[in-house]
C-alpha cells in the first residue's frame, strides 16, 4: 500500500504561482510513475503532468511552458510548480502513484484545491 498526502493549494490571483507537494508514504519503493491529474467543477479528472523514477517528464498542452513536475525520491515526494496561473486552472488537483505508468494498483491521494481569482 502507499499512502498519498497533497498540500499547497490554496487562493492566488491570476499570474501567480503556486508549488503543489506530494508526499508519498508506504510501499514507495515499488513506485516508479507518479502523475498530477486536476479536476475541475462539472468536469472530468484530466492528466496534468506525469513523470518516471529518471524519466522526461510529460505535461498536457494547456499547462506546457508554465507548469513543472518534479520528484525527490529521497523524500519520497513529488512537486508540481504553477506559473503564470489562469482562472482556468481552477480545480483539485489530485496526485497519483503506480508501479508503472499502465501496470499495477493506482493509489491517489484527497486531492488540493486551487482556485485562481481573475
Amino acid at each position: 500500500q502507499v499512502q498519498l498526502v497533497e498540500s499547497g493549494g490554496g487562493l492566488v490571483q491570476a499570474g501567480g504561482s503556486l508549488r503543489l507537494s506530494c508526499a508519498a508514504s508506504g510501499n514507495f519503493f515499488s513506485i516508479n510513475y507518479m502523475a498530477w491529474y486536476r479536476q475541475a467543477p462539472g468536469k472530468q479528472r484530466d492528466l496534468v503532468a506525469e513523470i518516471t523514477r529518471g524519466g522526461t517528464p510529460n505535461y498536457a498542452d494547456s499547462v506546457k511552458g508554465r507548469c513543472t513536475i518534479s520528484r525527490d525520491n529521497a523524500k519520497n515526494t513529488v512537486y508540481l510548480q504553477m506559473n503564470s496561473l489562469k482562472p482556468e486552472d481552477t480545480a483539485v488537483y489530485y496526485c497519483k502513484a503506480r508501479q508503472l505508468i499502465n501496470w499495477g494498483p493506482e493509489y491517489w491521494g484527497q486531492g488540493t484545491p486551487v482556485t485562481v481569482s481573475s
